[in-house]
Formats: C-alpha cells, structure tokens, sequence
C-alpha cells in the first residue's frame, strides 16, 4: 500500500466517527475480545467496511472496530487482527496499525493469547511482554520505506516502552495479581509448534510462543507509537503436557481470564 490508501482507509473511518479521536489503540487477541464490549458510547466500524482491509477469519475474533471511551480515555479497540497464516502479507497484517496512527493513536496496547514455554510457569498466567522474537519470514517493513510513518532503518532496542512496563508492573502489584516477564517468540503458524520447536524456542530465549503481535509492534514502534504487550498463557507448549493442543483450549482460557486480564489492562489504561 501507499500513503494515500493509508489515508483513504483513515478517511473512512474518520467518516464514521462524528469528530471523535482515539489515542489509544488495543488489539484484542484469541479470548480476550470481551474488553472491547465495555466501552462507553461504542462506535463500531467492521474491518470489512475500511477500504483497503482485510477481514478477521480467526476462531474469537469478531473482526470489528470498537471507538469509544473506556476508563475515561479516548480508545480505539480491534476486536481481532489479521494473522500471516490467513494468507495475508505482513504489510495487509499490519495496515490497522498504521490507520490507527493516522487517526491519532500514540499508544498501542497488544494482547493475544500464547503457548507457555516456560515449565516453571503454569497456563492461566499472564506475562508481560518486555521484548520478542521475530527470526522467521519477512519484515513488515520490507519493501518501500514510507517515510511519513518513520525511517528505514528503524531501531529495535526498545519495541516496549520501558515505561509502560514499569506501569504494567506497578498496577499487576497493586491489584494482588501475578504478573509474569518474559519474551514472546513469533511462529506464523498456522499449525502449533512442533515439540522440538518448543524446545528450539526455550534454547533460543522465548518464554512464550505464539501466531500474532510481533509485525505489529514493529509496525507501531516504526511509526513512533508507544507499546505495551500483555500475553495470556492459554496454554502449555506442545510437548511440556502430554496433550494434542487446541484452539478451543485457547478460548476457554481467555473465558477464564476474562476478569483478571480487564482488571490490569483497564487499570493500566486508567494512568495513559
């Protein structure tokens, strides 16, 4: 895509918001979709009425835009995201963070549910995501650099901003839950990982595993937005249980998490 179709996206959307600016963008992942249903004066706009984007086809994703207020803040919540796996390039699975910047989002939260990696940590767990892990396929910035979102050697030393970490770690603490830290390591999927995989993973530093998340930190971080990432660990890898794994697995912990995840990230979003 161009600038100008990023525009014409953003111009749709801005039609529909009867002046309204979001400046904070979520990005609900597998599960955790319930946060985008309690915002206040909702505006629903559905991916597949913005020019230029693609629909969400992924189990729990509703595939839609909630623009509101939620803890007094002026949000921009995605109910779902695209994934590579659907078929989609890196630039189609990244374009709502890009909009989302046009609109006038400077912070981007990110959640998604992933695989446990770690055998001292236990499925249930949310993480706090402090950096990633991205080896595989394609940047999402390859290609053309556009240098009205950033430059084109951006750097990567801090793709979570240190100091919603801290805020992240401050708030877990003050609402008595565990907070766990660790890396998340992206795999496109959309098969699970093999157990030697998880095991390749471990060695290589990732706490956490999962199909989403890292193109669009790197996309949001390019283009000068601030991030915080929050993973629910739906689940143990494959090959630490002796379990097949699944997508309903995946859902039914999100289910259970649903009170304890809103909680941290609303209390977060209360001191942006």
């Amino acid at each position: 895509m161009d600038f100008l179709q990023y525009q014409e996206s953003a111009k749709a959307i801005q039609n529909r918001l009867n002046g309204f600016v979001p400046k904070i963008a979520m990005v609900l992942g597998s599960g955790l979709g319930g946060l985008g249903d309690l915002v206040e004066n909702p505006i629903y706009v559905d991916y597949k009425d913005v020019p230029h984007f693609k629909p969400s086809t992924a189990p729990g994703h509703k595939g839609r835009f909630v623009f509101g207020t939620l803890e007094g803040r002026p949000v921009a919540v995605m109910q779902g995201r695209m994934h590579h796996y659907e078929g989609y390039s890196y630039e189609e699975v990244t374009c709502a963070v890009r909009v989302l910047r046009l609109l006038g989002c400077e912070t981007l939260i990110v959640t998604n549910a992933a695989g446990c990696v770690r055998t001292d940590w236990n499925a249930g767990e949310l993480m706090l995501i402090t950096d990633q892990i991205k080896l595989q396929s394609e940047s999402p910035l390859r290609g053309e650099n556009l240098p009205e979102f950033g430059v084109r050697f951006p750097d990567a030393s801090h793709l979570y901003t240190p100091r919603l970490q801290t805020l992240a770690r401050e708030n877990a603490k003050k609402l008595g839950l565990l907070l766990r830290e660790g890396v998340y390591f992206y795999c496109y999927g959309p098969q699970y990982e093999t157990p030697a995989e998880i095991r390749a993973v471990r060695v290589l530093g990732g706490d956490a595993v999962g199909m989403s998340t890292a193109p669009e930190v790197i996309v949001a971080a390019h283009c000068g937005m601030e991030v915080l990432g929050l993973t629910l660990l739906s689940n143990m890898a494959a090959g630490i249980l002796d379990q097949p794994l699944s997508e309903q697995e995946v859902l039914d912990a999100g289910a259970k998490a649903k009170k304890t995840f809103s909680a941290l990230v609303r209390a977060c979003l209360a001191e942006l």
